[in-house]
């Protein structure tokens, strides 16, 4: 029986842990909400189409580049700057561990990249906005999510 207990809690505390894959108004709605909107002069379509491009909506995404960095949840922010990984000495900009963006709460998430954003290059750090969203049409990531976009 304790055996069964024990094994039950490991259970759902790897199972809170787990990432999601948001639905495109659903991220839509969470992005508004913490305020992503014309935040540094870039549209929820921006989010939106980023977010789409590097992870397809999943905050559990993990990609392995080759200089041994990760790009990690839904933005796919890199442990070579960004998070801490324990596996690099980090510069970890945003102050986390790479795995708090793999879960469904992406508020981490949010708030690195904003900070990211702020940066020089701005979303032009992420090349994936550069060559699928930059100077392109985004009406259509926001279309039917009931959210304002600039």
């Amino acid at each position: 029986m304790v055996a069964f207990t024990l094994l039950a809690i490991l259970a759902s505390l790897l199972l809170g842990n787990t990432g999601k894959i948001f639905r495109r108004c659903e991220l839509a709605q969470v992005l508004h909400r913490a305020g992503m909107d014309g935040f540094r002069g870039y549209s929820l379509a921006d989010w939106l189409c980023l977010a789409f491009h590097e992870s397809q909506f999943d905050t559990g995404a993990v990609d392995h580049e080759a200089d041994g960095s990760t790009d990690n949840g839904i933005f796919q922010i890199n442990s070579r700057l960004w998070c801490e990984d324990y596996k690099s000495s980090a510069r970890n900009l945003c102050h986390m561990h790479c795995s708090d963006l793999l879960t469904s709460n992406i508020n981490d998430d949010i708030i690195c990249a904003m900070q990211i954003v702020q940066q020089p290059r701005g979303m032009g750090t992420w090349l994936a906005w550069r060559k699928h969203c930059e100077g392109r049409d985004l009406s259509k990531w926001v279309e039917g999510c009931n959210v304002g976009s600039r």
